[in-house]
Parts: structure tokens; sequence; C-alpha cells
């Protein structure tokens, strides 16, 4: 596994890739970015994985400060399952000449995280686009975990960079039911007790809540009972009305935002 830091070196190592797939991270490296690593590895000739922990798309500096940084172990998992590329860009490679203001997403951008977190979106598209004119893969891997990351910056892409496809990939989820993401680092044994509930009570209740025979408020109180700290939202939309083009096929998700402590924790189900 070739080791970049440099954008540069980047574009000599990758010259001629007619089929490299890539897939971003921000480290602390889990099976669910595994799993979007190795069906890259199945699809294309070589994959490429960035670590890059993008500090405009954190609302809070102690959120940004605080995120995992495990290099090291990260550095050993990918060179386990055969990453090719590893690149590692400090702040100043990605943007010499600070954030765009003008990146435009999809008003969608603006529900569910994007009503508690302003302007996150905008970040995540900025650093995406960037890294894909610097690499220019032919495919590149989200997880359906971010459902709204992956919708947003999915219409972005074919807008603007339509020779790269997205391919979506399944949540992976501990056990317990939790779903894998880098912030369960930061919980306790005992806030993944609760983490864990909250799936099961919402994974039971949701025909429930799509029929409205139970209701949204007494699912939010429950979850309170159990030690949440702060509900952001919980709500049901259908997946395939979220962005056009529409799809005729109706499928739910309940979409849930909450705090363990002072971590924030997403999921859809």
């Amino acid at each position: 596994m070739k080791i970049i830091s440099h954008k540069k070196k980047l574009k000599k190592f990758i010259l001629g890739e007619r089929n490299l797939g890539f897939v971003p991270t921000m480290g602390a490296i889990h099976k669910g970015h595994l799993s979007l690593i190795k069906k890259s590895i199945a699809q294309c000739n070589k994959t490429i994985v960035s670590i890059f922990v993008n500090k405009p798309q954190f609302n809070r500096i102690n959120d940004y400060k605080k995120y995992p940084r495990v290099l090291k172990k990260d550095i050993s998992l990918l060179k386990k399952i055969g990453v090719h590329y590893l690149f590692l860009p400090s702040h100043n490679q990605i943007y010499p000449d600070g954030i765009n203001k003008r990146i435009k997403v999809h008003p969608f951008s603006k529900k569910l995280c994007g009503k508690y977190r302003p302007h996150h979106f905008e970040s995540v598209v900025d650093v995406v686009d960037r890294f894909i004119k610097l690499i220019h893969p032919k495919k590149i891997y989200f997880g359906e975990k971010d459902m709204q990351q992956l919708k947003i910056v999915e219409d972005f892409i074919k807008k603007n960079h339509s020779y790269v496809k997205v391919v979506a990939c399944k949540t992976i989820r501990e056990k317990n039911g939790i779903a894998l993401s880098s912030r369960n680092f930061l919980l306790s044994f005992d806030e993944r007790m609760i983490a864990s509930k909250i799936y099961k009570i919402l994974r039971m209740r949701k025909n429930n809540l799509i029929k409205k025979s139970i209701y949204i408020t007494d699912i939010k109180k429950k979850i309170f009972t159990l030690g949440v700290n702060k509900i952001d939202y919980i709500e049901i939309l259908d997946i395939n009305k979220l962005i056009k083009p529409y799809k005729n096929k109706v499928i739910y998700k309940v979409f849930i935002a909450y705090f363990l402590g002072s971590t924030r924790l997403i999921d859809n189900i």
C-alpha cells in the first residue's frame, strides 16, 4: 500500500488509472468502512482510501478536536485488506484558498440534520468535490447509514461529475443492532447499551409508526426514559421521494438523531 500525503505525488501515482475506486473516510476505520473498501477492491482495478478529518463540516470545534484519530491502527487495517493507495492530505493541501462558499446542494440539505447543523452538507459536498477533481475515480463509495448525506452527495455528483458512479453500501451493524460509526468509539459501555435499546425500539415499532397506530411523541418519551440527553428529530420518510427523479417503489425509513452524553448519533431504520 502506497501512503501519499501530497496531491502532486498522488496525481503521479494514479495517472492513467481508468478503473479507480475511491472511499473517502475521516479515519477511525471500522467494519462499516471495510465493507465499502472491500466492495471497491472487488469492483475496481485499484482502490484509493482517504483519511481526512474535514474541519469545515463540524459545527462545534470541540467535536472536531475529540473526533477519534487512530492512524496507526487504520493503516494496519487498510494494509491487511489490500488497499492500493492511502491518501493522507493536510488541511492546506485540500483547502489552499479556503472553503467554497458558492457550492450549491439540494434543498433536502435543510431538513433532518440540516436543521441542526447549518452548512454541514455544503462542507461535505465541498470536500467530496475537491477529492473527485484530484482523483477522478470511476466509482465512489458511501454508506447508507448516512442516508441524507448519501442522497445529497449523489445528487451533486450526478449534476457535476456524471462520469463518477456513486455506489451505496448497506449499513453494517454490531450484533446488538448499533449502526457502526467512528463516533461509537466515544461511547461508554452503558451508552452503547442505550443505543442498542433505541435501535430495537424503532425496529419493532416501525410499522406501527408508519400506520400511525402509535405516535412519534410516544416513542420520544420512551427513548428519553432510557437516558438520552436530547433528540434532534425522529421522522418517517420515503427514501424514494427525497430527491428527484422519484421512484415508484415506496421504502419508508425511520430517521433519528439523538445525543448520548455529548456524542451525537444518527441512524435510519
